[in-house]
């Protein structure tokens, strides 16, 4: 980016005011270089609060990031047991709200960002364009209507707004919207009253394959335990194998794996049926209920409610005015899709990656946390710490930080947690029976693997797709 020293003044615009959004806001601070965060929901963390009774699969040391601790620091919080498991609601009350509030006036709700460009140039143009700022266009709660000058722009928004449909072929089956009344695409939160009677009693359609999808499972088994007549009818687009579960107690994700032996034992038990080889391609009603009709013309029973968990996608719309580089299948960074790709990475390696990686054709852009991954499931928040510490440095001008990538894991990965399963039964040595002491890894551009997820889960830390 070719900024001229008017440019160099702004502020980088950050998109969203979650886990890696606020950790780009202090890694921005701690480089000398003034953020201004643009969050769409009312307080920090917006998506996390809507999957706030979900228990995280990693620990309080894994989700707090070294530069928002610093700031924090002097105001008297006090780190939460870095060996415990935090509830989402715990996440943003004893860390993201706090750090947010530490940031102050740098944090923007009801601003909802509706469009970014070059000043003055619209994709098309090649002139000049390099030194020009970013426009920010911002919509606010009441209506009205703003526009922000930036130097550069992080987009950490997430893809929680947009959750993958029930429809077999990536677009919403025939009626789905239609019959939306009755179709959730969140992991239910029985907790609430008003959540718990209407699942409570009733045949319940689940469709998907990941940890989201076994949770799903569980809590339904769990419900049928105290309102007979509650069932599950399990919707997959492949057919049951060994894989099917995840990898049980040898998963090194143990609440993961936790979480697949609890959906086969709902299955077993016969809390839940199995839809096997049905891609959705309408819902339709039958009277009250509604019914899945596959592409192949199969029609599954009729059902009061159904609960969609086949993933999420990134938002890309106010973003397209830019010229960005992604990979037609997973609409991840080019350089890092393939490194993600759920078709060639069975066990969630991922190759430790930042500023490079990320990288656009229009300079000074980046796609960070879960956006980052496009499509493609098992995101961490130390991924998209680490991420935002680099682009912070290349924004800095400090290339060699930038290139430099650091992780701090758990030897064979972040692999712990509690999720659904009984934390005591978590192994003591760590998971896989590997040492629990944590390694720090310096790592360049070599072919080196990191495992930071794990197979089929469209979250590897808690049934959400977000981050953790």
């Amino acid at each position: 980016m070719s900024e001229n020293a008017s440019t160099a003044r702004l502020p980088v615009a950050v998109i969203g005011a979650g886990p890696i959004g606020l950790a780009a806001a202090a890694r921005l601070i701690e480089r000398g270089i003034e953020p201004v965060v643009l969050e769409a929901g009312p307080s920090a963390a917006t998506a996390v609060r809507e999957w706030s009774h979900v228990r995280l699969f990693s620990q309080w040391s894994e989700v707090v990031d070294p530069a928002a601790e610093k700031l924090l620091a002097p105001t008297g919080w006090v780190r939460p047991d870095a060996d415990a498991y935090p509830l989402g609601g715990d996440w943003v009350a004893r860390y993201l709200q706090p750090l947010a509030d530490v940031l102050g006036g740098r944090v923007r709700y009801d601003a909802r960002v509706t469009g970014v460009a070059r000043a003055g140039r619209d994709r098309i143009v090649d002139a000049d364009r390099g030194a020009q700022p970013f426009t920010v266009h911002v919509q606010h709660a009441d209506g009205s209507e703003e526009r922000l000058l930036a130097r550069a722009v992080v987009d950490a928004s997430g893809t929680w707004s947009t959750p993958g449909p029930a429809g077999g072929n990536g677009l919403p089956a025939l009626g789905e919207r239609a019959a939306s009344a009755k179709i959730s695409y969140r992991v239910p939160d029985f907790a609430d009253p008003a959540v718990r009677s209407r699942y409570a009693g009733r045949r319940t359609a689940v469709v998907g394959s990941g940890a989201s999808a076994f949770t799903a499972l569980a809590l339904l088994a769990d419900l049928a335990q105290d309102a007979p007549g509650t069932h599950a009818l399990w919707v997959l687009r492949r057919g049951i194998s060994g894989s099917t579960y995840g990898g049980g107690a040898a998963d090194q994700l143990p609440a993961r794996g936790a979480l697949g032996l609890r959906a086969k034992a709902a299955v077993e038990a016969g809390h839940a049926g199995a839809l096997t080889g049905f891609r959705t391609a309408a819902v339709e009603p039958d009277g009250e209920r509604l019914v899945l009709v596959a592409e192949d013309g199969r029609r599954s029973e009729a059902v009061d409610e159904i609960i969609v968990l086949t993933g999420f996608r990134p938002d890309l719309s106010f973003l397209d005015e830019l010229r960005l580089g992604l990979d037609e299948r997973l609409q991840a960074p080019l350089a890092l899709a393939p490194l993600i790709d759920p078709n060639q990475h069975s066990c969630g390696t991922v190759y430790p990656h930042g500023a490079n990686e990320l990288a656009h054709p229009e300079g000074a852009v980046y796609l960070v946390g879960m956006k980052s991954y496009g499509r493609a499931p098992t995101f961490l928040a130390l991924t998209g710490y680490e991420q935002v510490r680099s682009v912070a440095a290349a924004l800095a001008g400090d290339h060699e930080a930038a290139a430099r990538v650091e992780l701090t894991l758990p030897e064979t990965g972040v692999c712990g947690g509690a999720g659904l399963f009984d934390e005591d039964a978590v192994q003591d040595g760590g998971c896989c029976s590997t040492p629990a002491e944590p390694e720090t890894r310096t790592l360049g551009t070599g072919p080196k693997l990191i495992i930071l997820g794990a197979e089929e889960s469209t979250d590897s830390c808690s049934p959400t797709g977000g981050c953790c």
